[in-house]
């Protein structure tokens, strides 16, 4: 009487696309560094976003520390999908829809923990820390047969790990992640191998929600140092010691910004140690300045190990972080009009409990929900999203033209494409990629964009 199950792929009422690739390609100009503010704004745009870039790119999901035994799991997002993270019994991860097959409740709604399995809270159907369904009630009367092969949650098919981050990624033609960071690995080892042992997460994570598009924060972390001078003046002024002549106190002048085709950058600046101790505070700068030092130059080298400091970096989509500072936080979008901001400190492994305390209450200082500066960012990218609730300043074109024409592939000790600190570089390459992701049929097409310097759409 009972017959099997069996599933079916859901098809949409329509596979025409409501928007052009000509119509995309009118929004993004990077040759002449130009940008509707439409890409922030619009619903449909948005939702393309969800399919063609956040369902093709690879996503940072947890990092190692935070799965540390069998079971241990951490819930979190790629785009709007709820995703579970799971260690599993052979120390391998797993990723999976966090998404009851049934019908579609939430399996899990802690933040993280353990668990030897996962159990739907609304009808009981139970699934392994693999992602597997184990258990139905009333099967066999009630079904006859639930072929878990079917009717498990949609896996994560590509998972990856670069120096105790952990990535996913839905498509599984995307190259792999190495490929997919490219020079950025050597920028990035800044932040994540600068200590033998690696790094660790310590204290909680902060959430907080900012009504504002992902791509300013995207943005602002992999290029924008210009908004420093003046949107931190305050901050700045504030942490100085209240001898301090504040007619000496400026932000430093010198340093590059990197850019890739893969839509990551960063920018730094040479040689101001200094820079690090108003924000951190005596012990944590110190460490990061001096203890530690000699160890991050003979792994890293002295370009890496000390002269780059005040570095900001994003890599594309969504992870960003700052190195010295040593916050790490993923933009994760919720419509095109707000964020929720994941955030949390990671320091060297090896380093002593004291200055892992320091550097979390840095963070909190500087860079948690009710840090200093990072209030005056989400202050920022609050106001533009609401100037854009006006149907003239949506359809007023933006400037990203700082640093125009000025790359070069030959600054001594870096690689890549490098440009001025103070510039836009970095914000043009991010908006190209969009723009390529965004238009591309297929990651055939996409890794042929990668291996050029300008694209097809400037």
């Amino acid at each position: 009487m009972n017959k099997p199950t069996s599933a079916t792929d859901c098809q949409p009422f329509s596979t025409e696309i409501p928007i052009s690739n000509e119509q995309l390609a009118s929004l993004v100009n990077s040759e002449q560094g130009q940008i509707s503010p439409l890409i922030y704004q619009d619903e449909a745009i948005y939702q393309l976003e969800l399919e063609r870039l956040f369902g093709r790119s690879w996503l940072f999901l947890a990092h190692e520390t935070q799965l540390p035994d069998s079971g241990d799991f951490f819930s979190t997002y790629m785009g709007e999908d709820p995703i579970l993270v799971v260690r599993q019994a052979d120390g391998s991860v797993a990723a999976f829809l966090n998404q009851c097959r049934h019908r579609g409740m939430k399996l899990c709604r802690a933040d993280s923990g353990n668990a030897k399995a996962f159990t739907c809270s609304y009808h009981g159907w139970s699934y392994d820390i693999g992602g597997n369904l184990a258990q139905v009630p009333f099967e066999e009367r009630a079904y006859g047969k639930v072929d878990p092969a079917e009717w498990s949650p949609l896996k994560v098919p590509r998972i990856a790990h670069y120096k105790g981050l952990i990535f996913g990624c839905f498509d599984e033609e995307v190259p792999d992640l190495e490929t997919y960071l490219g020079d950025m690995k050597w920028y990035i080892d800044l932040f994540l191998d600068r200590a033998e042992g690696g790094t660790e997460v310590v204290g909680g994570m902060h959430k907080w929600v900012i009504p504002c598009n992902w791509k300013f924060a995207a943005e602002q972390f992999a290029s924008d140092m210009y908004h420093a001078p003046v949107s931190h003046a305050s901050p700045l002024i504030a942490s100085m010691p209240p001898d301090m002549d504040l007619s000496q106190v400026g932000w430093p002048e010198e340093g590059r910004q990197f850019s890739a085709p893969e839509g990551h950058g960063t920018g730094f600046f040479f040689d101001t140690p200094e820079f690090l101790f108003p924000m951190l505070g005596e012990e944590a700068a110190n460490y990061y300045v001096n203890t530690s030092a000699a160890e991050a130059i003979e792994r890293l080298g002295d370009m890496r190990g000390r002269r780059m400091n005040g570095a900001h970096m994003t890599i594309f989509p969504t992870l960003s972080f700052l190195p010295g500072i040593n916050t790490l936080r993923v933009w994760h979008p919720r419509g095109p009009n707000e964020i929720e901001v994941w955030a949390w400190t990671l320091v060297d492994k090896k380093a002593p409990d004291s200055v892992k305390e320091a550097y979390r209450k840095a963070v909190l200082r500087t860079f948690s929900s009710g840090g200093m500066l990072e209030q005056d960012d989400g202050e920022n990218w609050t106001q533009i999203q609401k100037v854009l609730r006006g149907h003239q300043a949506r359809n007023t074109t933006f400037n990203v033209q700082m640093g125009l024409g000025n790359d070069t592939h030959d600054f001594p000790d870096l690689p890549g494409k490098t440009n001025y600190v103070y510039g836009e570089m970095a914000a043009r390459g991010l908006y190209n990629r969009w723009l390529e992701m965004m238009t591309a049929k297929d990651w055939s097409e996409l890794a042929v964009a990668s291996t050029g310097e300008e694209s097809d759409h400037a």
